[in-house]
């Protein structure tokens, strides 16, 4: 299989209503969406809040157990698939980055930590946490179903709730307001490397894009987010040759040039550096 082979599912998997917003209940999902239980990339944020279920989500080369109370974060870009029962209890909540802009139109999503892209993709929820959620969804839900003229409104502001919440479990510290000069900055550098990871691997060329140097933009990712511009630039490229090992059947050789590198023991040594397996024990690995 290519990467390419693997399709990319949209919201109208669920509605056909052009909507950028959609929920139900968990029990017979896959008969009812038998699409979601094969290889799929998606363009929409998915949250899955497991009540009492079995069965497996695969994420990239993670598998996450339905094995308790826990919100499973699937975010675009990712390659997916759901293994669950028919019986399952909880909620499934599907939404546009646009659903939320529509309201919030400074990009509010990228302050969430828990959506950044190399961030965990669940959360474990403790008893009290699990009935918080569930008197919360059970509201939400039927807000979604009463389909009312100001219903768009009342369902972003029910799912900013509930991601703030989520927000709070990840990262109990508190929530960072990310509008500073240096935050925004950050965030540009982040969209451009999601841009240009496969052509421009050195920090240099994003700090001219960026019009900083590149001493000041190291600094001020180190501040951020508590990591080197290298790394940041390193774990995209990381996270897309895992992809590529995992979901296709390409030689390394394809692999390291698919991602620019000049050849593929350059990448099988950066693969290795990053991960401590070599590109052919990450691949054993995972499809075991």
């Amino acid at each position: 299989m290519q990467l390419s082979e693997i399709p990319v599912r949209g919201l109208g998997l669920f509605s056909d209503d052009n909507s950028h917003f959609w929920m139900d209940n968990l029990m017979n999902l896959l008969q009812r969406f038998p699409q979601l239980e094969h290889p799929h990339r998606q363009d929409f944020f998915m949250l899955l809040f497991i009540d009492d279920a079995e069965g497996e989500i695969s994420i990239d080369n993670q598998k996450i157990r339905m094995d308790n109370a826990k919100v499973i974060v699937i975010k675009p870009r990712c390659i997916s698939s759901i293994d669950i029962n028919s019986k399952a209890k909880g909620k499934i909540i599907c939404f546009t980055e646009d659903f939320f802009s529509l309201r919030y139109n400074n990009n509010i999503l990228d302050q969430f930590s828990f959506l950044h892209d190399t961030s965990k993709v669940f959360i474990r929820l403790s008893e009290e946490e699990k009935n918080k959620w569930m008197y919360l969804l059970e509201i939400f839900f039927k807000e979604f179903r009463l389909h009312r003229r100001e219903s768009v409104k009342v369902l972003r502001s029910y799912l900013n709730i509930l991601l703030f919440d989520l927000e709070r479990l990840y990262d109990p510290s508190g929530f960072i307001v990310n509008n500073s000069p240096k935050q925004q900055k950050i965030k540009e550098f982040e969209k451009l490397i999601e841009k240009d990871f496969k052509i421009k691997k050195m920090p240099a060329a994003y700090a001219d894009l960026l019009n900083v140097t590149p001493n000041y933009l190291n600094k001020i990712c180190k501040e951020v987010t508590n990591c080197t511009a290298g790394d940041l630039i390193r774990k995209r490229i990381v996270i897309e040759a895992q992809r590529l090992i995992h979901f296709t059947n390409y030689s390394i050789n394809e692999i390291a040039d698919q991602l620019g590198f000049e050849n593929a023991s350059y990448f099988v040594t950066f693969f290795k550096r990053q991960t401590s397996k070599t590109p052919e024990q990450f691949r054993r690995l995972s499809n075991q």
